[in-house]
């Protein structure tokens, strides 16, 4: 491989990682305009570097690039208590590293097209996936949990056990748990309820924390949603 070949394979990685990258940027996520444009440059780097040596397996090197941009895009995923962030952003990564392999190895017209493919897929279908996201769940076998918890006094605790399960009782929730607890540091009680439902119920949970809070026994309550996932 001549110099100049060396030289225009990776400035192609280059561009093309940061035309992936500035996308990234853009929108703000972790891994940015210098990560994608580093991960491309690396791939191809590794990939010619394989060529350039004698007796190298080139066939190798891409295997060794995937593995090893799998663990830093690892690194960008994050789990926000039932919601994961980051997988996105860690598969534009590994896509980046495929593009910078496919410019190394000196299919630079694969790599365009690869390029192009990833920003369609960063930029065009992102309005459809919010439309599929925004429609009904019945149907499906995605399912909600939603934690419900409210502190009171140790004397209310079946009155607040009672209100709860009357405030629910009208809804399409199932009621996975009810429980009780003590808390070490005062004289009241913690009153945990999971429940179960295909729908986001958000503006139910709102009114049943809203009734509860009317208590005067109660001192907290709240509620979060603590899983998400398929049955």
């Amino acid at each position: 491989m001549t110099g100049i070949d060396f030289v225009l394979r990776l400035g192609i990685a280059f561009l093309l990682g940061a035309a992936i990258g500035l996308e990234r940027q853009w929108r703000q996520r972790l891994a940015g305009l210098r990560t994608n444009t580093l991960v491309a440059c690396g791939a191809a780097s590794f990939v010619m570097l394989g060529v350039m040596i004698p007796g190298a397996n080139a066939t190798q090197i891409p295997a060794y690039v995937v593995s090893g941009v799998g663990f830093l895009g690892g690194g960008v995923i994050l789990r926000e208590g039932a919601s994961v962030r980051g997988l996105n952003t860690a598969a534009t990564l590994w896509c980046a590293a495929a593009v910078g392999a496919l410019a190394g190895s000196g299919f630079l017209l694969q790599a365009f097209i690869v390029t192009v493919v990833v920003l369609i897929a960063n930029i065009l279908l992102r309005p459809l996936g919010y439309r599929i996201n925004q429609q009904p769940l019945k149907g499906t076998e995605l399912e909600f949990c939603y934690r419900c918890s409210v502190v009171c006094r140790s004397q209310d605790e079946a009155h607040v056990r009672a209100l709860l399960l009357q405030s629910l009782s009208t809804s399409a929730m199932r009621l996975r748990s009810l429980q009780s607890q003590d808390l070490e540091t005062s004289a009241q009680v913690e009153v945990q309820a999971d429940l179960v439902t295909q729908d986001r119920k958000d503006a139910l949970m709102e009114q049943v924390v809203s009734r509860l809070s009317l208590e005067s026994g109660v001192s907290a309550v709240r509620w979060r949603i603590i899983e998400q996932e398929y049955g």
